[in-house]
């Protein structure tokens, strides 16, 4: 069976997904090693498709992690494995602490800072290529009181922060809260998440079709 495809995971490469309980999804405990979300929907369509390819894939994400948490863990959780491909997703936690006022808070020049130096750590010790994920958050928020409009406004700060690293670092950027956005026009956000941070696996799906696309599946 040929492999002609113009997947740009090559044949022997590895690929490491990092970030928070979105990308985790049970990877260290139920559903271990890939996690029951988009990590693993991103291996089993690859695999459909490119079962020829000898292709390894990590899940480091944590549940709860911050960009600070990924920078204490950067070298152990990431570097150890000699990536080819990094994939990042973290930021709604970090927003959730900094709107709460919480003492750990990890507010957009902070989170600024840790990810630069994460990015920073990985191309001075790798040649591996970057796709940086958008946290987002899924919510309508009518009321322009609410809690959920507030941290709406304040994930374009962070957003802004993942665009202006991705453009720095020559990273692929995937811009899943515009995505998610134009799903919310056409379908209740429950059809997708049953709270504005956590997918169900229409949601996980969603973000796994965003991240194959970036890399011509």
């Amino acid at each position: 069976m040929s492999d002609s495809g113009n997947l740009a995971i090559r044949d022997g490469q590895k690929v490491v997904f990092i970030g928070d309980s979105i990308t985790d999804s049970g990877r260290r405990t139920e559903a271990a090693p890939l996690g029951a979300g988009y990590v693993r929907d991103i291996v089993a369509l690859i695999t459909c498709r490119y079962p020829q390819r000898k292709i390894r894939f990590i899940n480091e994400g944590i549940g709860g992690d911050v960009v600070t948490g990924l920078r204490e863990r950067w070298d152990d959780d990431l570097l150890v494995h000699k990536p080819d491909w990094v994939s990042v997703m973290i930021g709604i936690n970090d927003l959730h602490r900094t709107l709460r006022g919480a003492p750990e808070a990890v507010p957009p020049d902070l989170y600024r800072e840790a990810y630069t130096q994460c990015l920073e750590r990985t191309a001075e010790n790798t040649s591996a290529k970057l796709i940086l994920m958008d946290p987002f958050y899924m919510s309508r928020a009518a009321d322009p009181h609410s809690w959920r409009a507030k941290a709406l406004e304040l994930l374009d700060e962070y957003i802004a922060v993942v665009t202006d690293l991705a453009e720095k670092f020559g990273a692929t950027h995937i811009r899943l809260n515009e995505m998610f956005r134009r799903v919310l026009e056409h379908k209740a956000s429950d059809f997708i998440c049953p709270e504005p941070v956590h997918p169900n696996p229409v949601g996980h799906l969603m973000i796994a079709h965003e991240w194959l696309k970036a890399v011509n599946w």
